[in-house]
Formats: structure tokens, C-alpha cells, sequence
């Protein structure tokens, strides 16, 4: 299948590691043209050179703080003045802190709130003039499976996830006139150094190894697995892609199964 990403501007954010990096890597294989964004220099470098390595495509990268309104504006910017435009961003973000209702005060709250919705909204706002100028745009925001089953010890994740759903299924109806398709991916069980750190956390509470919470986790998994980034970085790249024409609004789960709600 073409997927008809060949020279097309690519934005992703948080893309120095984990899911953004292994989505940058698959837009990379498709030719696109991709920018990377981080505030991590050292791990934008090594990224670079990994996707290259991989790929034979050199993402270009620009380092900058995701709840910086202003760092923001630059990587888009600097996106244009590179590759003439911009036709898919893909909002990613790392996640708050673990814990429960009366573990936060108002400062952590404020925080993940600048950190995975307004940064979203941020985002997409300085992206839409330069989609509706291109005449179609893509836009993939990536949550969690908490958007359709919450999550243990993650009140804020699972709050603010939810408003990224709302903000999405609001802008499929405000944005489908300018042909700009947007829609929600929800990693589960993901093999990422997110995932790694939020098991160190549950085998801590529980007493138990990392290994034996893993163990627990994958019966509830019908695949039997973690999932890999780079299948969750192919789902991206095509609901991004020309070979998308249909699917906005839509809330996707890359969970193998795991999530038992509609």
C-alpha cells in the first residue's frame, strides 16, 4: 500500500525516545520528511542517527520544552522554513506523576495539565494555518487506555487523557471542512522506559519483582505480551497517511486486547 507519505512535513513531538521516537522512525521509512522535538539535545542527537541508521532518512530535530508556548511556535517554525509546510502532527507527551487523588496540590495538577492538554492545544494551533494553506492536514494525539478503562494510581493521567478525547471528537467536527482528519491513539502495555518505570512502581507498592508484575499483567493481556513501539509507530504513520481518507474522531487502543470496555 502507498501510503503516500513520500516529502511530506511530519511534526512529532516528544520524539527523542519511546512511542514519538518509534513513530519518527516509521515516517522515515514511508520518506517522509520529519522533525523531532524534545528537550533532551544528547537524545535528539542519538535519535537522529538511530533513524537514519535504520532508515537511510536524517529527521531534522529542534530541542525545546513541550509547556513553553514559545517553544512550541519555534518547532513549527522551524518545521516550515525546512520542509515548506506542515501536513501530520503527532501530540505526544510524557506522563505525570503516579499517585492518588490525596497525594497532588494544586502546583501538580497545574503542571500535568500545561503538560498533556495544553501543550496539545498549543500544538494544534500553530499547526492548523499551515494545514488549511496545504488544504488537508493530519493530526494523531496520543492518550492512554485510561481513556476507556482508568488506570490504578494514575488520577492525573486519567484525568487529562479524558480532556485530549474531548478536544479531539470536538475538532473532528470543526475541522473536517478544511479535509484535516484527527483522531486519538491509546498505547496500553507498551515496551517503553514509561512503561518500565510505572512496573517499578507497582512491583515497589506490592513487594514484588518487576519480573512478577509483568507476569501478573500479561494474563490480562489476550496476546500474552507486552506490545512492541514500533507497531504502535505503524497504526500512526497510517492514520496519518493519504491512505486514511475517513477515519476522524475516532479513539484507537494499541493495547493487544487488554482494555474489556467498549
Amino acid at each position: 500500500m502507498d501510503l503516500g507519505l513520500k516529502d511530506k512535513a511530519v511534526l512529532v513531538m516528544a520524539s527523542s525516545a519511546g512511542l514519538g521516537k518509534a513513530a519518527a522512525l516509521e515516517f522515515c521509512r514511508e520518506g517522509a520528511n520529519v522533525m523531532l522535538f524534545s528537550p533532551f539535545e544528547k537524545e535528539l542527537l542519538a535519535a537522529q542517527a538511530d533513524i537514519k541508521a535504520a532508515t537511510g532518512k536524517e529527521p531534522a530535530y529542534t530541542a525545546g520544552d513541550i509547556t513553553k508556548a514559545e517553544d512550541i511556535a519555534l518547532v513549527v517554525k522551524n518545521t516550515v522554513e525546512k520542509f515548506g509546510s506542515i501536513y501530520a502532527l503527532v501530540n505526544n507527551a510524557g506522563g505525570p506523576p503516579a499517585g492518588t487523588f490525596d497525594d497532588f496540590a494544586d502546583e501538580a495538577w497545574q503542571k500535568a495539565y500545561e503538560l498533556n492538554l495544553l501543550s496539545y492545544i498549543r500544538s494544534i494551533r500553530e499547526v492548523l494555518p499551515h494545514m488549511r494553506k496545504l488544504g488537508k492536514g493530519r493530526i494523531v494525539n496520543y492518550t492512554s487506555s485510561s481513556v476507556k478503562q482508568v488506570l490504578e494510581n494514575l488520577i492525573l493521567s486519567n484525568t487529562f487523557r479524558m480532556g485530549v478525547m474531548g478536544l479531539t471528537k470536538t475538532l473532528s467536527q470543526e475541522l473536517g471542512k478544511d479535509n484535516i482528519l484527527i483522531n486519538v491513539m491509546g498505547p496500553g502495555r507498551i515496551g517503553t522506559a514509561r512503561i518500565q518505570q510505572l512496573d517499578q512502581v507497582r512491583a515497589n507498592k506490592a513487594n514484588i519483582s518487576v519480573d512478577q508484575v509483568y507476569e501478573n499483567t500479561i494474563k490480562n493481556i489476550p496476546l500474552g505480551r507486552y506490545g512492541t513501539p514500533d507497531e504502535y509507530g505503524r497504526l500512526t504513520v497510517f492514520l496519518c497517511s493519504e491512505a486514511n481518507t475517513y477515519i476522524t474522531g475516532q479513539t484507537v487502543l494499541v493495547d493487544g486486547g487488554m482494555t474489556k470496555t467498549f
